[in-house]
């Protein structure tokens, strides 16, 4: 998927679904980074898991069974993601449900993405190198690969900003 089509199909929609205050162009640049760092808008399932196997992370934002139900849980976005399950037409209840989900229900992967990071107590960066300390904080990447940030990050910022 090309990152213009995910903000079109994916970002803007999920952002519908929220609040006004989650949606900014800062907000669209990191998710989107994060998503170009996790999954290079190609993987929609952890590489190395099949559909046969149940873990393995979920959505071009890559989340794992436990990030998705800490969206569920969490007191700063349960209510938003519930509303968003609710506009989605997934129980917010079946936690398994709504992590398989991810994986093929974009604008539900794009509303968790800015949910998650909604949770942070920090507000939102707008630099390179803050961003990337938050996506640590908040994916908890395996293999981050910080190598590939600055390009990523370029790479979002002008599809957001032009």
């Amino acid at each position: 998927m090309t990152p213009e089509l995910w903000l079109n199909a994916a970002y803007r929609p999920a952002l519908s679904l929220l609040p006004a205050r989650m949606d900014s162009e800062v907000a669209a640049v990191v998710i989107l980074a994060i998503c170009l760092q996790e999954s290079e808008l190609r993987h929609r399932r952890q590489m190395g898991y099949t559909s046969a196997q149940p873990g393995g992370a979920r959505g071009y934002p890559q989340f794992e069974r436990v990030g998705s139900d800490e969206v569920l849980r969490h007191p700063a976005s349960q209510t938003a993601a519930r509303m968003v399950c609710l506009a989605v037409d997934y129980e917010a209840e079946d936690l398994d449900d709504v992590w398989r989900a991810l994986e093929h229900g974009d604008v539900l992967a794009a509303a968790w993405a800015r949910l998650a990071l909604w949770r942070h107590p920090d507000a939102l960066p707008t630099d390179q190198d803050e961003a990337w300390r938050q996506y640590l904080a908040v994916w908890a990447p395996g293999r981050p690969r910080p190598e590939d940030w600055p390009a990523n990050y370029g790479r979002a910022v002008e599809e957001v900003l032009g």
